[in-house]
């Protein structure tokens, strides 16, 4: 069975390969967040015994690094080979996909926006049963570092938060060294200090809290959230807007090869 074209009706070449490039990018990054993520998996010795999945207690970072990376090269796989191959369904899921996805993300900043305190009270409860993880995975307890250095921050609401973690915990039958004390990543940092102090945060919360405010940072991290975002509001809304332009862009580009196969398709005769 043979396909002939009209001459007419053809294929644009251009939104072809600017898809396939536009795919291929969102392919190799999948890629690369899957490799990631694996490699922290084996690092941690998951890969050779699954069942340690089912002993973390707290939030694993690299759970989300495999999902955006799975997501991200499901998604780049059907896009490139829908778009060199002309493949109509490969190229209605990608599409339908990426305005799903797109849906998705303006439905949450909806409710975000109407329910605030819910949201707030959720990552409020997210960040302490954390907390309370901190020890169990080197990946979260890497995060919440990176999170209390950057804001400057301690805890939830404040450095109490971490009686949650059994080793932090300033309870009496604690044999800890950690006992009564917050990570390192509360302490306010020494200029004059180049060598991170890992012990700065010992004992700690067993002193007044004069002393506190001159070795830690007393504020938690939520407030110090809530007060970061309205002075970065036009940096996430320039971040947001880049997403959401490069899916607008990507959903037009299937849309418009689609027709064009299809107006080809219209066109042959046997």
């Amino acid at each position: 069975m043979h396909y002939y074209r009209y001459s007419s009706a053809e294929v644009s070449c251009w939104y072809k390969y600017l898809l396939f490039s536009y795919n291929i990018i969102f392919w190799l990054a999948g890629v690369a967040f899957l490799g990631v993520g694996l490699w922290a998996w084996s690092e941690k010795g998951i890969l050779s015994d699954i069942s340690k999945m089912t002993r973390l207690n707290g939030f694993d970072p690299v759970i989300l690094v495999l999902l955006v990376g799975g997501v991200m090269f499901i998604l780049g796989f059907a896009g490139c080979i829908g778009a060199l191959r002309e493949n109509i369904c490969l190229l209605r899921f990608f599409c339908g996909t990426i305005v799903l996805i797109f849906i998705l993300e303006l439905v949450v900043a909806v409710l975000a926006f109407l329910f605030q305190d819910w949201v707030r009270d959720q990552v409020e409860t997210f960040f302490k049963n954390n907390i309370k993880s901190y020890r169990d995975d080197i990946d979260l307890q890497n995060l919440i570092d990176s999170l209390q250095k950057i804001n400057q921050c301690c805890g939830a609401q404040d450095p109490n938060d971490w009686d949650l973690n059994i080793y932090f915990n300033c309870s009496s039958s604690s044999k800890s060294r950690e006992r009564c004390g917050v990570p390192f990543s509360c302490c306010i940092p020494d200029p004059a200090q180049k060598v991170v102090n890992t012990q700065c945060g010992y004992d700690i919360r067993s002193m007044a809290r004069s002393v506190w405010e001159e070795r830690i940072f007393t504020r938690g991290c939520i407030p110090a959230l809530e007060a970061w975002l309205p002075r970065n509001i036009y940096i996430v809304a320039g971040v947001l807007i880049a997403i959401s332009l490069l899916q607008i862009f990507g959903i037009f580009l299937a849309r418009t090869l689609i027709s064009d196969i299809e107006v080809v398709k219209a066109g042959y005769h046997f």
